[in-house]
Formats: C-alpha cells, sequence, structure tokens
C-alpha cells in the first residue's frame, strides 16, 4: 500500500505547495496518511449538511461541487472542485457539515481522517500553514461568487464563471486556458449564477454571438480572453495564484 499511497496522495501536493515551499520530510509525512479509497457516480454525496464528519477528501478524479438547498427545493451551487482539491479540508475543525458536497462528474476521492489531519498539522507547522492557506483561498474565492451572484447582471456572471473555470483548469494542468471542457449542464450553471437554465442557454449565446467563445458540446474555447475577462469584471486576485500558478503571497520567497 506503500507505493500506491505515494502515487495518490501525492496529488494534494502542486497545489499546497502553490502557497509556501515543504522540505521532504513534510510532503513524505502528507502522503504517508491513512486514507481510504472511494469511487462515486454523479450527483452522489460525498458529505450531506449536517453530517457529523470524520474524514475530509481530497478529490483524485473528476468535479465535484458544494451546495446548499433552500425550503422550496432550489438549490445553490457555492464551489466547484478539481483533482488535487482537499474538497471539504475545514470540516476538520469545525466538525459538523453546513452544506452539502456532491460529485459533480464520475469522481475518485481518497477519504482521510480528521484525528491524522490534525495531528499533523500540528506536528508540522509548515504543513499546517499550508492547509490553513488553502481553506483561507476557498473563502476568498466564496466572496467573489458572493458578489458575481448578488452585484452582476447575467452575462457578467456567466463570462466571469468561465473565466475563473479557465484559469483554475490551467493551473492544475487539466486544460488550457483558452480550450477546455466544461463538466457542467446548463441546469448546473444555472445554480452556480442563480439563473434559469433558459436564462444561461440565451446568455451562452449571446456571448458566442459577440465573437467571445465557440462552443462544441461541452468544449468551450475562448476566442478573445481579454474581452471576456471585460465582460465578467474578471480580475484574479481573488485567486492569490499569478498566471503560471505561483503564489502571490509576499511573503513566500
Amino acid at each position: 500500500m506503500a507505493g500506491q499511497s505515494e502515487s495518490l496522495l501525492s496529488a494534494m501536493l502542486p497545489k499546497l505547495e502553490t502557497w509556501a515551499p515543504l522540505d521532504d520530510d513534510d510532503r513524505a509525512a502528507l502522503i504517508a496518511l491513512p486514507y481510504r479509497l472511494q469511487s462515486l457516480a454523479p450527483t452522489k454525496y460525498i458529505v450531506r449538511e449536517g453530517d457529523r464528519a470524520e474524514h475530509s477528501c481530497l478529490l483524485l478524479s473528476g468535479f465535484a461541487f458544494r451546495s446548499k438547498i433552500v425550503r422550496d427545493g432550489g438549490r445553490q451551487i457555492l464551489a466547484l472542485h478539481m483533482r488535487g482539491d482537499m474538497v471539504d479540508l475545514q470540516n476538520a475543525v469545525l466538525g459538523r457539515a453546513d452544506h452539502n458536497v456532491q460529485a459533480l462528474t464520475e469522481i475518485e476521492i481518497a477519504l482521510i481522517p480528521h484525528e491524522a489531519i490534525l495531528r499533523l498539522a500540528a506536528d508540522r507547522p509548515r504543513v499546517g500553514r499550508v492547509m490553513w492557506h488553502d481553506t483561507l483561498v476557498d473563502g476568498s474565492i466564496n466572496r467573489e461568487w458572493n458578489t458575481n451572484v448578488g452585484r452582476r447582471d447575467a452575462t457578467t456572471r456567466l463570462a466571469h464563471l468561465l473565466c475563473e473555470f479557465a484559469l483554475r483548469l490551467s493551473f492544475a494542468g487539466l486544460g488550457e486556458q483558452c480550450n477546455y471542457e466544461l463538466p457542467m449542464t446548463q441546469e448546473q450553471l444555472a445554480d452556480c449564477l442563480g439563473l434559469t437554465s433558459v436564462h444561461v442557454n440565451r446568455t451562452l449565446k449571446g456571448l458566442e454571438a459577440n465573437g467571445l467563445i465557440t462552443r462544441t458540446a461541452r468544449n468551450v474555447r475562448v476566442v478573445d480572453w481579454d474581452r471576456l475577462a471585460a465582460v465578467g469584471d474578471f480580475n484574479s486576485a481573488y485567486l492569490h495564484v499569478d498566471l503560471e500558478g505561483r503564489s502571490i503571497d509576499p511573503s513566500r520567497p
């Protein structure tokens, strides 16, 4: 299992080391964490709101999302996650889940016990710092999503989301900034943006008609990045990485 553990849990290292460098002992301790593998089909729950969570999960393949369900059954998607993300690291401290986490596509995850995560963070301060940094950036992205839904029009919301997803895929090595697969239906996009699926369809067609993007099935090709970013009121500072995927933390050497 040791060799398998290295090959699987090492998926967390590139993103965590975006925030600060780790030494060989830190890396070895991270990939030696105990874990349990699980595969889930689309829409299956990793954790439900109200659950007393005992594990955090590392996303090894596919895409996942966080959401809240309101009284009338409406869903708001709060965040998207991709390979290499520690999806619900905050539950190691909070304990009880305050939102749902579900598979967007078929996924494979490594479930890591909270006790082991907290012990490692206490024993190795650099590891604790990068995990803390990771949850803070999640919070920064969440604030931007709140602003997007609350204060931008439909075209701006959608253009902003397309820009964010493009950069995050590129940072993670999962796609090209201007040519990528968008793994969401129009209904799921609507739940991200606080719109109806009909409105999303009309807005996508508008972005195409204006020469900003082209689409084939779920492939999105950005024709003019600068114009799309301008339409989307998109400034990547909230991602806290530069365009090469390096941390812009001024304390990082």
